[in-house]
């Protein structure tokens, strides 16, 4: 290929990078890197290859030499004052270049961490130095060589060859200001991930606080299963679904906005733990703590209560961060967080008494939806018109009493038009055995002592079902038929939990936005 052949290749860009919103700098560059590309294919090499044999990571090979400095140190080695280790392969993206002329230092980033690589054209050799010239920041290479430190102290991988691995076409964003942009960040987190080195640790510990959740169930005898998503009644939660429809099965479905009613018909088939780590989908508003899908631990453990729960919940928390940070303390984040101590026991707070103190609105005595809208008002709390009672306290609690709880808290005892799939206290027809747990005034998690008699669940589905149709509440929960019938046949007496995993995620890596933590969050339309 010509030099002009490969100029003519260069400026005929592929239809996708002709967009208008290619800005012209942009274009100079993708143009560069295509003519580039040529060059390399020139030469009779594939920028594209299908596999490269890596033989260590970077953090493996500093690692090694680490190693090859202890046994020189300690005289064994042939080469005491400069030890290099045998030649090993390592791989990575070009994140930064200096030097060229004769020689020329390359940092390289893995999925593991970052290393240097070292290459001089005598070492080399014309030809395959030469190779250096087309590479761009962001390329991906393959770099053989021993391991060395250069006279500067710098751990590095001195090139014996360097193999291109991938030929970035689009360059990654300025290495000095790094990603700024949010919307971008969110839209295109692989190159947060590539630029930000927070991004990456933030994905590397949602994968570990799901690892050490799920050793920490399967540790407590709980049996992992997977439910359906597509489901006829979107059942056992308070929101609204997304619906689609089934063309075979000519049915509309639901996506599930809980797992809650499948696992608990495993319970009434004699799987005493259960536990299922899935997404969830609610048609809800954006904002730092919601996302329209999200994933949650929901676990059922029969012969178990609330009390038995709140435990499991204390432990289950305080030994995954034990576990992904070192501590049940986690640290303070400067403007996002204080010293959070996880440590149990956690307090138990009363809600109606915790309602009390914070307000002066005593909910068994404002028990219509009149005397506690007035209630609220007198105080200054917003009410929502045509709000049913359930859904005006709830406010009260969001509004006055969560964002008290800083430290991890739960509030425990909530009436019963609040809670339709918790068991009533033994004392009490108007109170239910439910709690959920804060920490940073958000809620962590919802459990109850499951309602387990068929024939008032029936009646709390059927007042959920009146609701829906005197408010136009299109949250309240939803009739089951399916379900009823399961635990007529006997359902035990049963402890569940409900756990956001994200939220839970948010609060070890000291996270003020969900967006921060879910790797491809939704996004409104541009």
């Amino acid at each position: 290929m010509t030099n002009q052949d490969q100029q003519e290749q260069a400026e005929s860009l592929p239809d996708s990078l002709n967009d208008a919103d290619v800005a012209a700098g942009e274009r100079k560059l993708i143009e560069d890197r295509l003519a580039k590309t040529a060059q390399i294919r020139a030469k009779g090499i594939d920028p594209y290859p299908a596999r490269f044999d890596r033989t260590h990571t970077s953090v493996e090979a500093t690692k090694l030499f680490k190693y090859a400095e202890v046994i020189a140190n300690n005289g064994v080695g042939d080469d005491v004052e400069h030890p290099r280790t045998e030649t090993i392969r390592i791989a990575g993206r070009v994140m930064a270049r200096r030097g060229m002329g004769k020689a020329a230092f390359i940092d390289l980033k893995d999925g593991y961490g970052s290393i240097q690589a070292f290459a001089r054209q005598n070492t080399m050799g014309d030809d395959e130095y030469e190779i250096l010239g087309l590479l761009d920041i962001g390329d991906i290479i393959g770099v053989e060589g021993s391991v060395i430190r250069t006279r500067r102290g710098e751990v590095s991988v001195e090139a014996a060859k360097v193999t291109v691995l991938t030929k970035a076409i689009r360059p990654l964003p300025d290495k000095w200001h790094g990603l700024q942009d949010q919307e971008i960040r969110f839209r295109q987190r692989y190159l947060d991930l590539i630029s930000n080195d927070k991004a990456m640790k933030n994905a590397l510990l949602r994968s570990k606080i799901v690892q050490s959740m799920r050793a920490f169930m399967h540790g407590a005898g709980f049996i992992e299963v997977e439910t359906p998503i597509l489901v006829p009644v979107a059942g056992g939660a308070q929101a609204t679904p997304f619906e689609t429809h089934h063309n075979q099965l000519d049915r509309d479905l639901y996506l599930r906005i809980a797992t809650e009613l499948y696992l608990k018909k495993l319970i009434v088939g004699g799987i005493e733990r259960v536990f299922e780590i899935g997404r969830l989908f609610r048609n809800e508003g954006l904002d730092h703590d919601h996302n329209p899908e999200f994933t949650t631990i929901e676990s059922y453990q029969a012969y178990a209560d609330y009390n038995d729960v709140m435990e499991m919940v204390e432990k289950l928390v305080s030994t995954i961060a034990q576990e992904t940070t070192g501590s049940m303390v986690l640290p303070e984040v400067e403007g996002v967080r204080p010293e959070i101590d996880l440590t149990p026991p956690w307090p138990r707070l009363d809600l109606r008494e915790e309602i009390k103190n914070r307000t002066g609105i005593d909910f068994v005595v404002t028990r219509d939806t009149e005397s506690l809208s007035l209630a609220m008002r007198e105080r200054g709390i917003h009410v929502e018109a045509g709000s049913a009672w359930g859904r005006l306290l709830d406010k009260v609690i969001s509004s006055e009493v969560e964002p008290h709880l800083v430290q991890p808290h739960f509030l425990v005892d909530y009436p019963v038009e609040m809670s339709p799939l918790a068991k009533r206290k033994p004392d009490s027809d108007e109170i239910v055995e439910r709690f959920e747990g804060f920490v940073m005034g958000t809620e962590l998690c919802n459990a109850f002592t499951e309602l387990n008699d068929p024939v008032d669940q029936r009646d709390r589905f059927e007042q959920q079902e009146k609701m829906r149709l005197e408010f136009g509440d299109d949250e309240a929960d939803r009739l089951d038929e399916d379900f009823l019938v399961a635990i007529e046949h006997g359902m035990p007496p049963t402890g569940g939990l409900g756990l956001g995993i994200d939220r839970l995620t948010m609060l070890i890596a000291g996270e003020e936005s969900i967006r921060e933590i879910l790797l491809f969050p939704a996004m409104r339309n541009t």
